[in-house]
């Protein structure tokens, strides 16, 4: 990887067929469940330093974040929609089912 072969040479093959190996065995051996939705919004909270005030806009009032975020309301599809447009959460991480 470190020489970076074209992709159309033989060590680009060679490393093509390597890396989709890697994938396969990863997959395999080491999968990685969906996150549940909830620490889902909340890891994108932190990684965007965001407040419960700049989920309004998604989830709706103040109250309602609060009630989605302690689990005492599931998402509606509305909310996945606009969770998913304005803060880039894959809807399928949204849509599995919480933990």
């Amino acid at each position: 990887m470190a020489l970076d072969p074209d992709l159309d040479s033989p060590e680009g093959d060679r490393l093509d067929v390597l890396a989709t190996l890697v994938r396969a065995y990863e997959a395999s051996h080491y999968p990685i469940a969906a996150p549940d939705p909830i620490e889902a919004i909340k890891f994108r909270m932190a990684q965007n330093d965001l407040q419960i005030k700049d989920l309004e806009p998604m989830i709706g009032q103040r109250n309602r974040v609060y009630e989605v975020l302690s689990r005492k309301r599931n998402l509606t599809l509305p909310m996945i929609r606009r969770l998913h447009h304005g803060l880039g959460i894959p809807s399928s991480a949204l849509i599995a089912e919480p933990a």
